[in-house]
């Protein structure tokens, strides 16, 4: 995790944001997309839209705003090969629910997708998790992990590439 002075960066206290936003909406959630702007920049630009949005005009001088970007219902991995940000985003978060199984139960695993994820679904030894994954247009990243179960403040786990695969994803969209 990036710290100064044992201060969580802007990025990560963006991604714990939005993992608590999201946290409150409950689980069971599609793929949701965010464009991180910097605070400042839109309390100066957009006055108006910051207030609506509930922005302090005190806010830290490097914080970041999430703003949720409506995806329709797209698979995510295909708005991620076509989306590009406008240089006023300094970058963007993504956060997906995934099931994860046991060491060893993927041999079990049915080879048709559908078949496999209805499989994956009822495995009684299977994890939900919530990742989210976010990105800055100099290369800096966080992310968080929350396990279904565990919603407690102390329970979310953060760091810097907890899903490289994504990471890179979501920095590709800044080429």
């Amino acid at each position: 995790m990036s710290t100064t002075d044992d201060q969580p960066s802007a990025l990560v206290r963006a991604i714990a944001e939005i993992e608590q936003h999201v946290r409150d909406d409950g689980w069971d959630q599609p793929a949701r997309l965010y464009a991180l702007a910097p605070t400042a920049d839109l309390l100066s630009r957009e006055p108006a839209l910051a207030a609506d949005i509930g922005i302090e005009p005190g806010a830290s001088p490097d914080s970041l705003t999430p703003i949720e970007q409506d995806v329709a219902g797209r698979p995510i991995e295909d708005l991620l090969l076509e989306i590009t940000w406008p240089e006023t985003v300094t970058g963007c978060a993504l956060v997906l629910e995934r099931i994860v199984l046991p060491p060893g139960a993927e041999e079990q695993m049915p080879d048709e997708d559908g078949a496999a994820a209805r499989w994956a679904a009822q495995h009684p030894d299977r994890s939900d998790v919530r990742v989210v994954v976010g990105v800055l247009r100099d290369g800096r990243r966080a992310s968080a992990l929350r396990i279904r179960g565990h919603e407690a403040d102390d329970e979310l786990v953060l760091g810097a590439e907890l899903s490289p695969e994504l990471g890179n994803a979501l920095a590709e969209t800044f080429q």
